[in-house]
Order: structure tokens, then sequence, then C-alpha cells
């Protein structure tokens, strides 16, 4: 095998199946491995091409006559929140994010399995078990952490850390231009609190503190319950044939 193979990816294409998100399309992926040395370097390339990780692997749609699945970043120095964003954010005041070293623990499991079963109990994750969870999380070649969320306590504004049960987690990728979040779950006797959209707007705030320009949501999905509010995070950046397109309303 000569030097040029070894630092080529091989891109691969999954067989039809059926379409998780738009009823009566069927879907296929093409993907490549992200592994050794450059793995960071083809994640940053491949991720502003329109590709999302899952553990060390890459994959974007590739469905034949279909492109509803549409790569979104948020442009993060100007978004502003709106009213019930801003009341989300009240309301969670109480909890604190901390991004620590992508390392699976019992405890996050738990709140993963009561997610699965409560939230996708049909998923296609449903199965997972706690050998599975922990690959999600630690099959990663590039910078990723987690951050969990928990209660604040009098110390947090020193420590930046909460106390208490853990009530949210995302595992997220931390890319040269932002950030990217790869999966997200919550406690789901927690739903009132609307966990999955306080998590997006820490995020935003998160990589505008790091200096960082986009937050990468993965795919937006019009007339998706479950993809379609990932639009809502204005202004953003959508992936078009011709590059990625500003989206303001």
């Amino acid at each position: 095998m000569t030097q040029h193979s070894r630092n080529t990816p091989q891109f691969y294409l999954t067989a039809p199946s059926p379409c998780p998100y738009l009823p009566g399309k069927e879907e296929r992926k093409v993907f490549t491995h992200l592994v050794g040395e450059r793995a960071p370097e083809l994640n940053e390339l491949l991720t502003h091409g329109g590709f999302r990780r899952s553990q060390s692997i890459a994959y974007r749609p590739a469905c034949d006559g279909c492109r509803a699945c549409v790569s979104v970043r948020v442009l993060v120095d100007e978004f502003r929140p709106t009213r019930s964003m801003k009341r989300v954010q009240e309301s969670n005041a109480d909890i604190v994010g901390n991004m620590r070293a992508a390392q699976p623990t019992a405890e996050q499991y738990s709140t993963f399995r009561a997610y699965l079963d409560t939230r996708h109990h049909d998923g296609g994750m449903v199965d997972m078990t706690v050998l599975d969870y922990a690959m999600m999380v630690e099959d990663s070649h590039v910078s990723t952490r987690m951050v969990e969320y928990r209660r604040r306590d009098p110390d947090s504004m020193f420590t930046g850390r909460g106390k208490g049960d853990l009530l949210a987690v995302a595992l997220t990728d931390v890319l040269g231009d932002g950030l990217s979040m790869v999966y997200s779950f919550f406690e789901p006797d927690e739903a009132a609190r609307s966990l999955g959209t306080f998590m997006i707007l820490d995020h935003i705030a998160r990589a505008r503190r790091m200096g960082l320009p986009h937050l990468y949501l993965g795919y937006w999905v019009e007339g998706s319950r479950k993809m379609d509010y990932k639009g809502r995070y204005l202004p953003q950046e959508r992936l078009a044939p011709a590059g990625w397109e500003r989206v303001e309303k």
C-alpha cells in the first residue's frame, strides 16, 4: 500500500433503508472512517462539507431524488434568542454546564437509558447497552468533550460546576471554527424545562466565549417534527450546492 493510499480516505455507500424523518422515503448515506493522525483535519473538512460524526465514522445523506437534509450552523455572534428562548433560559437559571473530558459514567448512562426508553423507544438506539454507550463516547479520534448539566450551588461562579443530580448531557466536538453537537439527552422527568433548547442556547453562548463563530447543529429537515426545530436558531447558514448560505428568517 502506498503512502498516498494510506492518507486518502475511502468512501462507501450504504444500502437503502427507511427514512427516520420523512414517512415513505428511503435514505442512503455516504461514509468514511475517521482514524489516524489526520482524523481531526479530515473531520474539519468533512464537517464544512455537510458531514456529521458518529463515533469514528463521518457520514452524509446521499438519498436518491431527495435533498431534504440540510446542514445548518448558527452564527453565534449575531444570534439573539426569541422571547420563548429567553423564558427557557430563565426557567433553567438554576442549572450550570460543565465541559469535561469525554469519559462515560454510570450516571450518564442512567440518564441516557431513561431518555431513550421515554423519548425514543422505537428508535434505532433503543437497544444500546452500557458498553455501546461507552463506545459512543470514547470512540473518537477528534477533539471531543462532554458537557454535563447540574443544578447550581453557591460556589458555581468560582468552580464553574453544578451540584446535585445530573439533568442533561451533550457530547460535543470542538472544531477550529465552532462547536458541533454530536448527541444530547436529558432526564425525561425534567421535560418541562425544555432542556434540549437550553443546551443549544448554552452551546451558542459557550462557542461565543471560546471565540468560535459557529455552532453546528447537524441536519435541518423541513416538515420533520424531529428536526424542523433547528431552523429556529437565527441567523444561521445552511449548506446549499453553491456553499453556505445565510438565512435570517
